[in-house]
This record gives C-alpha cells, structure tokens and sequence, in this order.
C-alpha cells in the first residue's frame, strides 16, 4: 500500500479495490478493520468478516499431573546441565563440550564480541563472591531452607491426616450406622413380639376377669337358691310344729307329760338297780 495518497479520491478507490480483492480470494475467515489512510481527516471504515472457527474441540485432559522432582538434575561445573554433555560424547567424545566452550570463547575475543573492560573484572569479582558463598554458606542456607520445606510439609501432613482421621472415623460411623440399619429389623420384629404377647396377656387378663365375674354371679345365685330353700324348709318346719301344737288337746297334754314322769321314774330305778350291782 502506498504510504501517502494525493487526494481522499485516490484512497476511497485504493480501499475499494482492496475490499474487491478479499472478497475474490475468499477471504471471509478473518476479523479486520480497514483504515483509510487519511486518519486525521476521513473516518475508519470497517468491515465485519467472518470469525474463524476454534478448532480446539477436544475435552480438557484430567489426567494427573506428575511430581515435580524435589532434586534438580545433575549439572558440572555448578552451571552446565549433564545432558549437553552426554549429547555432545557421541560425536565429539569426552572433551567435546570442553573444545567447544574454549572455542566460542576464543571467537568471541578474537572478533571482538566480547570485549574485555573494567565490567568484565568487575563481573569476574562478583562470580567469585557469589561462588565463594555459595561453596561456604550453601548447605547452611540449604539446610535451612529445607528445615523450613520440611516444617511445612510436616505441618501439611499433620492436616492430611487429620483429615484423613477424621474421614476414617466418619466412614466408621457411617458402617456403624449401616448396622444399626441392618439390625433394626430384629428390633422391629422383637418390638411386635413384645406388642403381640402384651395384647395376648391382656386379652387373658380379661378373660380371666370377665370368667370370676361370671363364676360370682353363678355362686350368688346358688347361694340364692340355697338361701330361698332354706327359709322354706325353715318355713315348712315351723308350720308344721304349729299345726301340731295346734291340734294338740289340753288331756292329751296332761296324758303325755304323765307318761313321760312314769318313763322317768322308771328309768330312775333302772339307774339305781345299775349301781348297786
């Protein structure tokens, strides 16, 4: 595109015939918006395509993520991985990597790359205090640093297994409750056998009553008819005597109580005979 245009004509016709060559080329896969080149005194024209279709369709991955290793990988000389070392043994041998390194530092002097002044001294200087504490104070700050790693992960684990505790002892309780549940059957069966004998003795219990109520009243009615019969032989009997006494006459009265001195006085000397043999 020409950077400046002579008049606004001459652009409206470069922006048109840009538009006319996307739609040639079947360009409606992208979002763009068409500026004029004359920013300061035309407006921007814009134009709507079509948005292009996101082509990752594919479910999210919910694999676990493996570790990351609590020890980096073994390195020499305090900063070249061993990898770049046993990547060059096959081609260039043992003092491959060795060759190389002095060779790129040799180009880089000889070409002047890298031009030795005061910055390098100083940098120098400063790799050797950052490598003397390090050699001198590394496995003090180490062995902190991973006392402090340690307390953590400590502290992480007592959580854990409380965590782990308290889930076991809830699964505890829930198999606990589980067998309450299974054994509530037995309950259920033994409560309506309770229930079952209750109605039963209760039912005899009534029985029972309503068979001394019923022997009450059968004895109070024999004891009834044993009374009526009483009083009427009691009955019978003083009638009797009062008809006899009735019907007795004041002679034989006077007969009788005669027969009976004679019978006295007779059985008086029937005594006395007794007891003088």
């Amino acid at each position: 595109m020409p950077a400046l245009w002579q008049t606004p004509r001459d652009a409206q016709m470069w922006e048109n015939k840009r538009m006319r060559s996307f739609l040639n080329l079947g360009t409606r896969r992208h979002l763009h918006l068409l500026r004029s080149p004359w920013e300061g005194d035309h407006k921007v024209s814009t134009r709507l395509l079509q948005v292009p279709r996101s082509f990752h369709t594919a479910p999210r991955c919910l694999a676990p993520v493996p570790p990351l290793p609590e020890k980096g990988g073994k390195v020499r000389h305090g900063l070249v991985p061993e990898e770049f070392f046993q990547f060059l043994y096959p081609k260039t041998g043992v003092t491959g990597p060795y060759m190389l390194g002095t060779g790129l530092l040799l180009y880089l002097l000889s070409k002047e790359v890298y031009i030795v002044n005061h910055e390098t001294i100083a940098a120098a200087t400063i790799g050797v205090v950052i490598l003397y504490g390090i050699k001198n104070f590394g496995p003090k700050v180490a062995e902190f640093a991973d006392k402090l790693n340690e307390e953590k992960v400590a502290k992480a684990q007592e959580v854990k297994d409380l965590a782990l505790n308290s889930l076991q002892q809830a699964i505890e309780e829930e198999r606990k409750e589980q067998w309450r549940a299974e054994g509530r059957q037995m309950l259920f069966d033994a409560k309506r056998n309770n229930v079952a004998m209750l109605l039963e003795t209760n039912y005899r219990e009534r029985l029972h009553m309503v068979t001394n109520e019923v022997k009450k009243r059968l004895d109070y009615q024999v004891a009834m008819q044993h009374l009526q019969r009483r009083l009427a032989q009691e009955h019978m009997v003083s009638w009797v005597e009062k008809s006899v006494v009735k019907s007795i006459t004041p002679q034989q009265e006077k007969e009788s109580i005669a027969k009976c001195i004679t019978d006295l006085k007779v059985l008086a000397k029937n005594m006395q005979a007794r007891a003088t043999v």
